[in-house]
């Protein structure tokens, strides 16, 4: 078995997202987070022969997976990158406006289960964190020289960890002494300073989950790509994202509500609702959670939400 297909990985709310993509046969479309191509494969599996997918992913053993497909499949085309470079890349690859682009967002089970990528506290690995391993620094390079207090904010507003001061003070002092180093290291620190247990989670789960955002800057590229996917979305073409943490998913929803509803109008103004020129998006149902069987079968889905928008005739304002 090759190392990219070692480690296995069930597509959360496969059937629903794609399905709410309402993919047509000579459609362009966009899977902003390949990792091992479940989602991607399923919309392919609705393409005719001119249809088009492009791929991104920051991950090389998924970028290898991705390129594999690509040898295959002349439809696809591969981008080694985060999807914050969406419209460059796409202006790199000569296309104008697609019919749907999907995000399945945060991190993979292959990521996680892969002890040497340092993403979780359940082996003593390297503590290394990056989903790219190409580029950029990694956790135990960042937590060796942040400052106590930049230390305390991300695990506090990226982990919403209640004793992100005590982690960060104890980070500081060990690392004088010892570098933190190692997964085992940083998840022995938390589970030291976290006072109270959360029923059925690690006490280091809000410490990695913060370390992990802010070293893969998930939600600074969560808020530069959706305003680029509602730009070069056709009319009727459809954005769909699976978050898996309030964090991921408030900042989707801010952004689907922002631009398809109107701010209340004052009772004294002169003007109805249905006058108001109409907004580039509309909220696509409500929003979708793992049925009971693939929360069963897959324990990760627990916290998955979907939230799909169509792009309207609207204007984008500023535009």
């Amino acid at each position: 078995m090759s190392e990219t297909e070692s480690y296995r990985h069930i597509t959360v709310l496969l059937h629903e997202a794609v399905d709410a993509l309402a993919v047509r046969e000579d459609g362009v479309y966009v899977d902003g987070t390949f990792g091992r191509g479940g989602h991607s494969r399923l919309i392919l599996s609705r393409l005719g022969d001119t249809g088009r997918l492009i791929v991104f992913d920051k991950d090389p053993q998924a970028i290898a997976v991705a390129e594999e497909l690509a040898r295959s499949d002349k439809r696809v085309s591969v981008v080694h990158g985060g999807f914050a470079s969406f419209q460059t890349a796409l202006d790199d690859l000569g296309i104008g406006d697609v019919d749907g682009a999907l995000f399945d967002l945060g991190v993979s089970s292959p990521q996680i289960d892969d002890a040497v990528r340092g993403f979780s506290f359940r082996f003593d690995a390297p503590l290394d964190m990056r989903m790219d391993t190409t580029r950029g620094m990694s956790a135990a390079e960042w937590i060796a020289s942040a400052s106590e207090q930049d230390l305390h904010e991300v695990i506090k507003n990226y982990g919403e960890e209640r004793f992100s001061r005590q982690i960060a003070r104890a980070i500081v002092a060990q690392r004088t002494e010892n570098p933190i180093d190692t997964t085992g290291k940083l998840a022995k620190i938390a589970a030291e300073n976290v006072r109270t247990r959360e029923r059925g989670q690690d006490p280091a789960t809000r410490t990695f989950q913060a370390v992990r955002i802010f070293i893969n800057r998930e939600l600074e590229e969560v808020e530069a790509v959706l305003p680029q996917v509602m730009c070069r979305l056709k009319e009727g073409g459809r954005l769909a994202v699976i978050a898996f943490h309030s964090l991921e998913d408030r900042i989707v929803k801010q952004f689907v509500r922002k631009y398809s509803q109107h701010a209340p109008l004052p009772r004294w103004a002169a003007v109805r609702e249905a006058d108001l020129p109409e907004l580039p998006l509309k909220a696509v149902g409500k929003a979708v959670k793992p049925c009971e069987e693939e929360t069963v079968a897959n324990p990760r889905a627990r916290s998955a939400v979907l939230r799909v928008a169509e792009r309207t005739a609207g204007p984008i304002p500023g535009r």
